[in-house]
């Protein structure tokens, strides 16, 4: 089986914009930026051997104020920038009650069931309480980057920045793999 490391497209893979202490994710291809400083420490995480995919709620898609014309556009120059294994949307609006929108596994699953993976030596970085949330629920091991978003709740570590991350995974792997000799 494989492992994965998931990703929240919002915040790590683009900036995002605060209002009313809300975060904003780009909505439109002209609200897009990348956030190139991500690929370096991604890129270490696929040479590790780790499936690199992208999750994110998308609101807007149910609601009619997201295009997914719109939406396609800026995953194409996601999947460009970073070679994302894959990207998951949650379509669906927080009342619609569906089971893939975060902090739901959702999306977790339907990963693990499309590729192959092993839920429980997988990763989730986000720097969002929900993806946390989700990663505990699905067997992942989460690592939030500090953030005003953190919440107070479930997280397996936190850390500065994405380098930090990714730099946490790779010792945790090397660790299992010394001890399994």
């Amino acid at each position: 089986m494989k492992h994965a490391v998931f990703i929240e497209r919002d915040g790590i893979l683009t900036q995002v914009r605060q209002e009313k202490g809300q975060m904003i994710g780009p909505a439109t291809f002209a609200e897009l930026c990348v956030n190139h400083s991500s690929a370096r420490s991604l890129a270490r995480l696929k040479d590790a051997g780790y499936l690199v995919i992208a999750t994110t709620n998308q609101p807007g898609l149910s609601t009619g104020e997201q295009s997914r014309r719109e939406l396609d556009r800026m995953h194409r120059v996601l999947n460009a920038a970073f070679e994302l294994d894959d990207l998951l949307i949650c379509p669906h609006a927080p009342e619609d009650d569906c089971p893939c929108r975060k902090p739901k596994p959702g999306l977790l699953y339907e990963a693990a069931y499309k590729w192959n993976l092993d839920l429980d030596g997988s990763y989730v970085i986000s720097h969002k309480w929900k993806d946390a949330t989700a990663a505990h629920c699905a067997g992942c091991t989460s690592l939030l980057i500090d953030s005003p978003w953190v919440g107070a709740g479930h997280r397996d570590f936190l850390v500065p920045d994405l380098e930090s991350a990714a730099a946490k995974i790779l010792a945790l792997k090397e660790a299992w793999c010394l001890a399994s000799v």
